[in-house]
């Protein structure tokens, strides 16, 4: 017992005072340090907002979406794509899910010195098909190189833009209760098939990344319903943190149906292999949208018509009370509450 706690006081002290990888995972050790060391130093109405881009505004009535991101991930490629389709498509998706239609993207590499140049070029002919499906460009960026191993080969920046074509307001502050919760198709494919890419090379799985770029399915379904609440795709944490994190920031009750979330056979039993909860794992071609009742079908209807959405379902809902919670009821009946993760189960996946 006191070698336990030992390690428990270790590991808060250490946490206070060294960046461990959990920080990196989107969870709750993220939210600490961006509360603690980022927003106190630059903080400013654009970015207190916390969305996936951000939106700025332009000339009065203009408005600018605006995002950066980086990829670790490990392997380079993996069964459904690559760390430039990745790089691409989660760019794009974030400046879609705000409304924004992408206009151009920045590319910045770290290459680390013994990478195969054959690796490179097809790292850059992904990005290139994957911006040719999306319908943006690359028109800038930078390359570095650093010593042998230091960038487990390369990795990727990339910063987008993108304008607004419609006065669709996207913000978690018009979520109310009676609202549905929607997801474009099945869930935990990416970080899966890349965990089993990285862990355990040796297994043969029809498990493949979903990641792809949704802006363009995004604006068919705003030109079909433009009063959507609000979207936001269920990259690091999942859906589990996704949902969490909106029942903290809305104050509303959000249940979850685990009979009504799609997931693939090989998909469930990775997890089981590896122990995860899907629910928690990343998403790269997945959008999680809240939108009126009375838009749910209108919803579900544009979605369907999509090769990326044709398994969408309503999963979930909010409700009353407003006690800030997130809820899943099992497939069994029982009911447990849906937390952030804590750090990362799924490290190096983007």
């Amino acid at each position: 017992m006191t070698r336990q706690l030992d390690f428990q006081q270790t590991f808060l002290r250490n946490r206070r005072t060294h960046i461990s990888m959990a920080h990196g995972g989107g969870g709750q050790l993220t939210d600490d340090l961006v509360q603690s060391v980022f927003l106190p130093r630059f903080g400013n109405e654009a970015l207190n907002d916390l969305l996936d881009s951000a939106v700025v505004p332009l000339n009065g009535a203009s408005r600018m979406a605006m995002t950066i991101d980086g990829y670790v991930v490990q392997p380079l490629k993996f069964p459904g794509g690559d760390i430039g389709r990745l790089a691409v498509s989660g760019t794009v998706n974030d400046l879609a899910v705000t409304g924004a239609r992408p206009q151009a993207i920045a590319l910045g590499l770290i290459l680390a010195e013994g990478l195969d140049q054959d690796v490179l070029e097809d790292v850059m002919d992904s990005i290139a098909a994957t911006t040719a499906e999306a319908g943006v460009q690359v028109v800038t960026g930078d390359t570095k190189v650093v010593g042998r191993n230091q960038a487990d080969g390369m990795y990727i920046t990339t910063a987008g833009i993108g304008t607004f074509v419609r006065k669709s307001r996207l913000h978690p502050d018009r979520i109310e209760p009676g609202d549905v919760i929607i997801v474009n198709g099945p869930i935990a494919d990416h970080g899966l098939a890349v965990m089993l890419a990285r862990e355990m090379p040796q297994v043969k799985s029809a498990l493949r990344s979903d990641v792809a770029p949704l802006n363009n399915m995004i604006q068919r379904l705003l030109a079909a319903v433009p009063d959507i609440s609000f979207m936001r795709d269920p990259t690091r944490g999942g859906i589990a943190g996704l949902c969490a994190d909106l029942a903290a920031r809305t104050g509303w009750h959000i249940r979850l149906d685990e009979t009504r979330i799609p997931i693939r056979p090989e998909t469930h039993h990775a997890a089981e292999m590896l122990g995860l909860d899907p629910l928690d794992v990343a998403n790269e071609g997945k959008v999680v949208i809240v939108a009126r009742a009375s838009d749910a079908d209108n919803v579900l209807n544009a979605l369907r018509n999509e090769p990326l959405a044709a398994d969408a379902q309503i999963i979930g809902q909010v409700e009353q009370p407003a006690d800030g919670l997130c809820e899943l009821v099992t497939k069994m009946g029982g009911r447990r509450v849906i937390h952030k993760p804590y750090g990362e189960q799924l490290p190096r996946i983007c």
